[in-house]
């Protein structure tokens, strides 16, 4: 009588340690959702892009993920219930992390956005796990406005960070979180997806690619896996290229320069055609988007530069009523734009946005 108690005493404690298990949610699971240009590999979500994120509902105190980093180099926002909460910093060795702990108990939304872009590596990620006696929701909703942005390192939050006036581009100074166009997809509740890369440009670049090479990747390593555009469709496309150009094409002894033009820069006909054959490329993407040809706010629309001329009689050659053209003004500050110049080419293009565009 007395073994028959103990055995059912040891089942039920077994029992309830079984229910009382953490939840695991692996990164093919449905409830997960993700925003950006993510490939889906058999064991993990494998992130490049700037400003990719991964999101989950649930319903408990607190969360973890397993996460692998190809450098350790890459950072991500940890974002609860809209907040950000910290920073991490995930290894090049597989590992498990607590993302948040010690929440009251009930629902929680919650967020990893990748802040550094794809110069700096990629991020594997393989599982979140819950805490016990927690339950996973159904995935957020996908918002209804769409936002795409093609650019450079100013769409990257590049040395946004670097606050100490040495414009240091390393991985813990650039913030794609605070960059404009992070900034303006939360401003509209927008989804985000950034194809940005520092020092890219249209024509020529800091090395061997260009974004006509780019924009259509999934992985931006692989020339072969392109992206299916059917996927994700903007409301709306920005497109701020050309401060690269602007250097490059006035450097006849750098490589690229040599590479792509040999002796010769491009002429003012060459430089319109290549951004004119983009946009028209961007277009035929997404027929209905509204798209806007923008620049700045860095040397490319200083006083007397001729880069936004090119881009002026590109827009009218294509003559499309649904591209716009509009300028950030030029900051006139050394290095790249600091976390308040960010903010201020978000509310110059948001007022642009509204009193221009019905989406």
């Amino acid at each position: 009588m007395r073994n028959n108690c103990l055995f059912t005493l040891l089942f039920i404690i077994a029992s309830l340690n079984s229910c009382a298990q953490n939840i695991v949610i692996k990164s093919h699971d449905t409830h997960i959702r993700y925003s950006g240009r993510v490939v889906m590999l058999d064991e993990a979500a494998e992130i490049s892009w700037i400003a990719s994120s991964i999101k989950i509902n649930f319903n408990g105190t607190g969360a973890k993920a397993t996460l692998k980093d190809e450098h350790g180099s890459d950072y991500f926002n940890v974002i609860v219930d809209g907040k950000v909460v910290s920073v991490l910093q995930p290894d090049s060795i597989q590992k498990e992390y607590t993302l948040v702990s010690g929440l009251p108990q009930g629902n929680h939304t919650l967020e990893l956005f990748k802040r550094t872009e794809w110069a700096m590596g990629k991020t594997w990620f393989y599982q979140f796990s819950l805490d016990k006696n927690s339950t996973v929701l159904s995935p957020p909703t996908s918002q209804k406005r769409k936002i795409e942005f093609y650019g450079n390192s100013i769409s990257c939050g590049y040395a946004l960070e670097d606050t100490t006036g040495q414009d240091r581009g390393t991985a813990p100074f650039e913030n794609g979180y605070l960059s404009y166009p992070s900034i303006i997809a939360r401003h509209y509740d927008a989804e985000l997806s950034n194809i940005s890369r520092t020092g890219i440009g249209m024509l020529v670049s800091w090395f061997p690619m260009v974004m006509p090479d780019m924009y259509n990747r999934q992985d931006p390593t692989d020339g072969d896996l392109k992206w299916d555009f059917s996927k994700y469709t903007p409301n709306l496309v920005v497109i701020n290229i050309f401060q690269n150009d602007v250097w490059i094409t006035k450097l006849p002894d750098n490589d690229q320069f040599k590479a792509k033009f040999g002796t010769k820069a491009p002429t003012e006909d060459q430089i319109v055609k290549a951004y004119k054959d983009f946009v028209k490329n961007i277009r035929s993407k997404y027929p209905k988007a509204h798209i806007i040809c923008t620049l700045g706010s860095m040397d490319a629309v200083k006083e007397g530069s001729p880069w936004p001329g090119y881009v002026q009689k590109a827009v009218t050659e294509i003559g499309d009523k649904n591209i716009f053209i509009h300028f950030f003004p030029y900051k006139n500050t050394p290095g790249h734009p600091s976390k308040k110049e960010q903010q201020a080419m978000a509310d110059d293009l948001i007022a642009f946005i509204d009193q221009h565009i019905k989406w």
